[in-house]
């Protein structure tokens, strides 16, 4: 698969710029590619200790993933529920949820394996045992694994009925106004920059609801519920109304990250009726320590912030 990112930041290796701004892409893995060719600046070949140009084009002819076995790994699970058919883990900010390029091991897949030992629903192959939705390597908080596939078909089609309720916290930058609102804007890939995902028309509904839980001098942190769960909906959707999560490193590259790694953006609860039993399963969790370090970095925070683009 061929595609193209326009560079925005200057004076950066570019393989250390590849791994920070291409998804599933770590450093390692971009050497590989730039020494075989597979990656191209302006059209030509380039060194990974190449300096990178803001408005020049990088173009990666990324290989077809190949399809290997998934081990299992003894990677320690925070697991907050669990019965026959299914489990909730709360996922650490920092770990990959299936194998992809570049991440081979040291997944949440890898972990499930070992923890179930290879008890998980088959329908979404070998890579992704179990997985029936996902968050981002750097979101952090709840998601649901299955052990079967009764019970994958199953939450999976409650899934898409907007029978299961997620509710995040983020913490944004800028100060919201109104307390509560709706973004109601159909996401797609931006063709500009495939690491994105942007409202625009021809993209698939996307329904994204928030709300104020505290404001901070130079910030905001809310709770959301996701009507829809599109690739990015939730950063991309806050990116577009002016308030990206801090720390994003796709939709905020510019902007302090109050000494964040990834987004601030955490799967705090989970609610739904439990597809064999009828029984309504609610589950929330506390904040992690980097979401409570942060606000209090907020709350202290009084210095004016210089207003970029996201």
């Amino acid at each position: 698969m061929m595609y193209e990112i326009t560079v925005e930041k200057s004076n950066v290796r570019l393989d250390s710029y590849i791994a920070e701004f291409v998804p599933d892409i770590s450093r390692s893995y971009a050497v590989t590619l730039i020494s075989e060719g597979l990656i191209c600046v302006d059209g030509k070949q380039v060194k990974p200790s190449a300096k990178t140009v803001i408005g020049s084009h990088i173009q990666i002819d990324m290989p077809a993933p190949q399809i290997t076995d998934t081990l299992p790994e003894n990677i320690p699970l925070d697991i907050v529920y669990e019965d026959h058919d299914l489990l909730v883990i709360n996922k650490p900010q920092g770990m990959v949820v299936h194998p992809a390029a570049g991440h081979f091991s040291g997944t949440l897949v890898n972990a499930l394996l070992y923890y179930c030992k290879g008890q998980l629903s088959d329908l979404n192959g070998v890579i992704r045992p179990g997985i029936i939705h996902r968050i981002d390597k750097d979101t952090s908080g709840l998601l649901i694994a299955v052990k079967n596939n009764e019970i994958h078909e199953k939450m999976a089609k409650m899934i898409a009925a907007h029978e299961v309720v997620r509710k995040y916290r983020c913490c944004v930058y800028g100060v919201l106004d109104s307390d509560k609102g709706t973004i109601d804007a159909p996401i797609g890939r931006s063709h500009s920059d495939r690491r994105r995902m942007t409202v625009k028309a021809d993209g698939k509904p996307s329904i994204t609801h928030f709300e104020v839980v505290e404001r901070f001098p130079n910030a905001t942190d809310l709770a959301i519920v996701l009507e829809t769960g599109r690739t990015h909906q939730i950063r991309s959707h806050l990116s577009f109304i002016g308030h990206p999560a801090i720390g994003d490193p796709i939709y905020a590259s510019r902007r302090p990250t109050f000494g964040m790694v990834g987004q601030a953006l955490h799967s705090k609860s989970l609610s739904f009726v439990h597809p064999s039993t009828g029984k309504r399963i609610d589950i929330e969790i506390d904040l992690p320590q980097y979401y409570q370090t942060l606000i209090e970095t907020l709350r202290a925070d009084t210095m004016p912030m210089k207003t970029e683009k996201a």
